[in-house]
């Protein structure tokens, strides 16, 4: 019995484990994000008044905000490449290669009948990536997008008074459990 043209009753969805995987594991990085009300309240804002207590609020909010921090550098690096529209581009080439040819791929790669292992792959993909990133003004842009999202987030780290944070978050940021 041939089955020479049938449509099968269900087909296969691996890229649609591997969307609910992501969105799995963004929810829970996202579950840890603290109420931007509370990062951004004006009234805890003020100048540390020695350094020792300059590195414990640095230290503290970086453990309270991590994941409002990391929101913060991400979208100040976005907005610093949305203003070099190349970097973006490419930036979606190397992104398209490494999930075409690496994340997406179930079998080896195959060209002309030699079948290439993942390693081969992988080292390929690595070397193509620095290359682009030290060829182009691409790694020049995302230092200067991360470096600004840093300062910002050590500014408010600076700023931001720790005294109405909660007690067991404090507790993590002075090295307990760290």
């Amino acid at each position: 019995m041939t089955t020479y043209g049938t449509i099968p009753a269900e087909l296969p969805r691996p890229s649609l484990t591997m969307i609910l995987r992501a969105r799995e594991q963004l929810g829970s990085l996202t579950g840890s994000q603290r109420k931007w009300e509370d990062m951004i309240k004006i009234q805890s804002l003020n100048l540390p008044p020695n350094v020792n207590e300059a590195v414990r609020r640095i230290r503290t909010n970086t453990v309270f905000f991590k994941t409002n921090y990391v929101i913060v550098v991400a979208l100040l690096l976005f907005l610093t490449l949305l203003l070099h529209p190349v970097s973006l581009i490419i930036i979606g080439i190397i992104a398209g290669a490494w999930l075409l040819q690496y994340f997406l791929r179930d079998n080896p790669l195959s060209i002309y009948g030699f079948v290439i292992d993942r390693t081969t792959t992988i080292t390929v993909l690595t070397l193509f990536t620095i290359a682009v990133f030290f060829l182009t003004d691409l790694m020049n842009n995302i230092m200067t997008g991360i470096f600004f999202g840093l300062t910002v987030v050590l500014l408010h780290g600076l700023f931001r008074t720790v005294d109405d944070l909660s007690a067991g978050d404090e507790k993590d940021a002075s090295g307990s459990q760290c």
